[in-house]
């Protein structure tokens, strides 16, 4: 059995093994990272060998950490990551590279219609009929997104909404609101067989899924980082944050929405941003918690899309696909039944 984990930010951790009687056996570390010193890799072998194999992770990292010498080091891994890997090669989990990624990348369309999109695009990856695929929103009118446990009135003041020109609306993934404006955000979704996070606390795959965003930022200068849960940071400031839902027929919604363009002041109207959602995140204003990516960067948003789609090619490689007639058909069904309805809207009054 093979299992693979790119600490995100870290080195590659591979364990090889094999099961024997329901234990672990012949277990093989290998990877980029360092360690020292360096006779602590054959003691951490040693140590994993003959665990059973349903260890949990937290069972498996202390092993690997009790087996550690005094003062030994270990630099783009933990002893967690290594339990990852292990879990991942036991329950026979995926890599990035086994898949043939598509693009969609269409033009604008209706917020209800991305949602409902959502659903159709992850339905079809766990039915077989479409391979895994990233998609790029494109927005040419507002709106609120709230996430799918929030309530309506403790999240949006329903007067600076439509003062602003901005609907309220419900995704399937949990997580906080989104103020969507036009042209001023980046949202893409990944949708993605559950195998490729076999193995993976929910934490860890919400690191691992945007690791490749990450490296794109720091392609353009910015300092990107993970802050957990789901947060996408520099130290310049929040840049957005990520939500995830996972289908029981075996495939994995993963969105994220990154800030380009900022109107902080209507933002704060919009949205009932409590004090301890902020001071939650260090700060005492929205206007500081959120740093956009115009400014870190100064290009134009399609500039940095196009690092982010030139990123996860060379990375994971990708072809440029498009939505079907029979996948539109059905988002627009569902709009029609589930996500324009009051019913859905307020299932969370």
């Amino acid at each position: 059995m093979h299992g693979e984990y790119k600490v995100p930010g870290g080195k590659l951790v591979v364990v090889d093994l094999d099961v024997v009687d329901e234990r672990l056996a012949e277990v093989r570390l290998s990877g980029d990272f360092f360690l020292e010193p360096d006779d602590a890799l054959p003691l951490i072998d040693a140590a994993l060998t003959g665990l059973p194999a349903a260890s949990d992770a937290k069972a498996i990292a202390a092993a690997v950490q009790a087996a550690l010498p005094e003062g030994a080091v270990l630099f783009g891994f933990s002893p967690e990551s290594i339990a990852t890997a292990v879990r991942r090669a036991v329950h026979h989990a995926t890599t990035w590279r086994d898949y043939d990624w598509q693009l969609l990348h269409p033009g604008p369309l209706p917020p209800l219609t991305q949602l409902a999109l959502d659903q159709v695009l992850t339905e079809e990856v766990a039915a077989g009929r479409r391979k895994p695929t990233l998609r790029i929103w494109e927005w040419d009118q507002p709106a609120v997104i709230i996430g799918s446990f929030q309530s309506v009135k403790n999240e949006v003041d329903p007067e600076a909404a439509e003062r602003f020109g901005f609907p309220v609306i419900r995704r399937i993934s949990g997580g906080g609101a989104m103020f969507m404006d036009a042209g001023a955000i980046i949202t893409y979704s990944l949708y993605v067989p559950t195998d490729l996070v076999q193995g993976m606390s929910f934490a860890e795959s919400y690191a691992y899924l945007d690791d490749w965003v990450l490296q794109a930022l720091r392609s353009l200068g910015i300092e990107a980082s993970y802050q957990p849960l789901n947060d996408i940071a520099s130290p310049a400031g929040k840049i957005g944050g990520a939500a995830q839902k996972r289908f029981a027929d075996g495939a994995v919604l993963h969105h994220a929405t990154m800030s380009y363009d900022l109107d902080a002041e209507k933002m704060v109207q919009v949205l009932r941003i409590g004090r301890e959602k902020l001071s939650d995140k260090g700060t005492t204003s929205a206007q500081k918690r959120v740093d956009p990516l115009r400014s870190q960067t100064g290009l134009s948003r399609a500039a940095i899309i196009d690092r982010m789609i030139e990123t996860f090619r060379a990375l994971h490689g990708l072809h440029d696909d498009a939505i079907t007639p029979a996948e539109y058909a059905r988002a627009e069904q569902l709009v029609a039944e589930k996500f324009g309805t009051d019913e859905w809207l307020y299932r969370v009054p």
